[in-house]
């Protein structure tokens, strides 16, 4: 289901919730300060182009909980709720269920992604 799940995500969905992502990255890199918060955006970019086949393992301490604050403020409602409510209209067919999954992850991402990594 990988190769075939990425390629079916990528064409009906997974380009947008990626380059939400990547402007997401582009918009936090125009300063110096948000360099950093740009990077983890670009990494979890290439992640919501190809969700199938990797996991995302939460961890961290109190910075990245600090930093997850900040990034919920800025950032981080709009992308969740983008990935949640596409996530919604997939898992209305039963053949959407698996893509819809997959939105329900990023999302959580979205919510959190400083201490989390990509596996």
């Amino acid at each position: 289901m990988g190769c075939l799940g990425n390629l079916l995500w990528f064409l009906f969905g997974g380009c947008i919730s990626g380059l939400s992502w990547c402007l997401a990255g582009c918009l936090w890199c125009i300063t110096v300060i948000g360099i950093p918060v740009g990077m983890q955006c670009f990494k979890f970019a290439a992640l919501s182009f190809f969700p199938f086949g990797k996991e995302v393992h939460y961890g961290g301490g109190a910075g990245s909980f600090l930093l997850n604050l900040f990034w919920l403020v800025l950032s981080g409602i709009p992308l969740a709720l983008e990935s949640a409510v596409l996530g919604c209209l997939l898992c209305i067919t039963v053949i959407g269920i698996p893509f819809g999954m997959q939105h329900f992850k990023i999302a959580k991402l979205a919510l959190m992604p400083f201490g989390s990594e990509v596996y």
